[in-house]
């Protein structure tokens, strides 16, 4: 009977022992984000006075009083990626390596499954150095979405199927507007292809996440500034061939050359008139 008692409690020590150490391949780095975020927690709650002072290095009167109206910042934009990798095996490998410092807060699996990376209130590192129109932080105020895709093939039915379920979520729970879901090649056209022009737009478009040129177009005035059209849309047109070559890969995807033919000319006419 002492035998059976010490077994019992050799059992129960063992499953303490296992259900503190690590289960999966990302039971580490999961423990890492939770401890990242409880950090974000402790800088949410501190409640204390502004430390001032003037000019002569004299203390500033300073009190705190919470307000009671306040809640989380939302996103409003949506940037779309293509992952540029192999495999969605590598991407997360990517995604949870301190050295890269990339991340996001959604990949979709070519097999349709979506990983959810990072709480969509917390700031995820996929924009880098962007720009849509005046909006320099892109990181800040938008949920990037990274496609497991080498950037050289089609992307699949079922793929596409579990993005648009994603988006679906996304617009209603944030209500973002349609104009907001757009490519990390159009936020940033000097470094960046992608989802580049195998990424079904159209279709997006169709189903209410971000425009497209309708099938009847109507011919671009002989004094269209397509140049103001394309800023206005929000392309930094600082560097214009760039954001020509952007917005080709985007709503004509029929070639990615610096240039404006009269029929991406109409296109263009079409498309800023919605924005």
């Amino acid at each position: 009977m002492k035998n059976h008692h010490y077994t019992i409690l050799f059992i129960a020590a063992l499953a303490a022992l296992s259900s503190c150490s690590p289960k999966g391949p990302y039971a580490l780095t999961n423990k890492v984000y939770t401890n990242k975020t409880d950090s974000v927690v402790r800088v949410i709650e501190l409640a204390q006075p502004a430390m001032l002072t003037d000019s002569a290095g004299a203390a500033v009167p300073s009190e705190w009083v919470g307000t009671v109206n306040f809640n989380l910042r939302k996103p409003n934009y949506v940037i779309i990626h293509f992952t540029a990798q192999d495999s969605i095996q590598q991407t997360l490998k990517t995604f949870t390596l301190v050295r890269p410092q990339v991340s996001a807060h959604y990949v979709v699996a070519k097999d349709g499954k979506v990983y959810h990376m990072l709480n969509d209130y917390l700031r995820a590192w996929h924009a880098g150095i962007s720009r849509w129109g005046s909006i320099t932080d892109m990181n800040s105020g938008s949920i990037g979405i990274e496609i497991d895709n080498n950037g050289k093939e089609p992307f699949n039915d079922v793929q596409i199927k579990s993005l648009l379920a994603l988006l679906t979520q996304l617009k209603k729970v944030y209500g973002i507007p349609t104009a907001n879901f757009i490519g990390h090649q159009d936020i940033a056209p000097l470094r960046k292809p992608d989802p580049g022009p195998l990424f079904p737009w159209k279709l997006l478009a169709q189903k209410g996440f971000g425009y497209w040129s309708d099938e009847l177009l109507e011919l671009a005035p002989d004094n269209f500034d397509y140049a103001t059209a394309l800023k206005l849309i929000g392309y930094d047109t600082r560097d214009l061939p760039a954001a020509i070559v952007a917005f080709k890969r985007h709503f004509v995807q029929t070639d990615e050359t610096p240039t404006m033919t009269q029929l991406d000319l109409n296109i263009l006419y079409n498309v800023y008139r919605k924005y």
